[in-house]
């Protein structure tokens, strides 16, 4: 049976990939992105949020049955935490309505290896209680940490919403996946930076033979996208090479 998914940063990366992944498999993708897309809006912007959310009810006003939040950047600024954050926030609460439709609902978000790294827990702290300006004041700050604040506000939000009766009631099983350094638009400035690259080898250390590409990401995306039980929510998967075993192997 063909499935509806709604994919955020579908134009690039791991949100292209899952996109190829799915309409290979014959689903109909709906697919956010700035540019280059089915829906062409920035959610790092209130107005982009509010568009986007229209726009997909106009295309599927039945409802839709997958949503990947994908949609992400990972710069020093607040941006950052607007994208990564708010903008996941808004696409996961502003599509859950269309999602509850379904007869068999999925949500997966996007978060990071980056979330295990110590950041600004003030950032964090200031994402999960909002409001949003308050939370970019803080990280214009100290913006260094962004992209890793940013994630982990995600994770810490997703596991506490996942069990919540507008998701689990509702049948809406909403998981995270954690992806480590995969080869992607987004991560090739890091590999041309020698200091860079000996941080990052710190930081992810993986058993693998190479980083992931954003295909194999895609993959676990797309099986929590089409699993029939709902009996698997609330997980933030690590799909990382195991640089999370390695560096966390007491803690599961």
């Amino acid at each position: 049976m063909t499935r509806t998914i709604v994919i955020t940063g579908a134009a690039s990366g791991i949100g292209k990939a899952t996109t190829d992944l799915c309409r290979a498999a014959g689903d109909r993708v709906i697919g956010v992105d700035l540019a280059g897309s089915d829906i062409n809006v920035d959610l790092g912007r209130p107005e982009g949020r509010v568009a986007m959310i229209d726009a997909v009810g106009q295309l599927a006003p039945d409802g839709i049955d997958g949503l990947l939040a994908g949609a992400g950047i990972s710069r020093p600024d607040p941006a950052t935490i607007a994208v990564n954050y708010f903008g996941a926030l808004a696409t996961l609460d502003g599509l859950r309505p269309l999602l509850a439709k379904s007869a068999r609902p999925r949500a997966v978000a996007i978060c990071s290896t980056a979330a295990m790294l110590a950041g600004n827990d003030a950032v964090v702290q200031a994402c999960l209680a909002g409001p949003e300006e308050a939370a970019l004041d803080l990280c214009a700050a100290a913006p260094a940490s962004a992209y890793l604040d940013s994630k982990k506000a995600l994770a810490l939000w997703l596991r506490r919403a996942a069990t919540a009766p507008d998701w689990a009631r509702a049948g809406i099983a909403l998981n995270g996946i954690a992806p480590g350094v995969v080869l992607s638009p987004m991560t090739a400035p890091l590999f041309k930076d020698p200091a860079m690259v000996a941080a990052v080898q710190q930081s992810n250390p993986i058993v693998t033979k190479t980083y992931a590409q954003p295909e194999e990401i895609a993959e676990v995306i797309r099986f929590l996208l089409c699993l029939e039980t709902p009996y698997l929510l609330g997980q933030v998967i690590f799909v990382d090479g195991g640089s999370d075993a390695l560096l966390r192997p007491d803690q599961f």
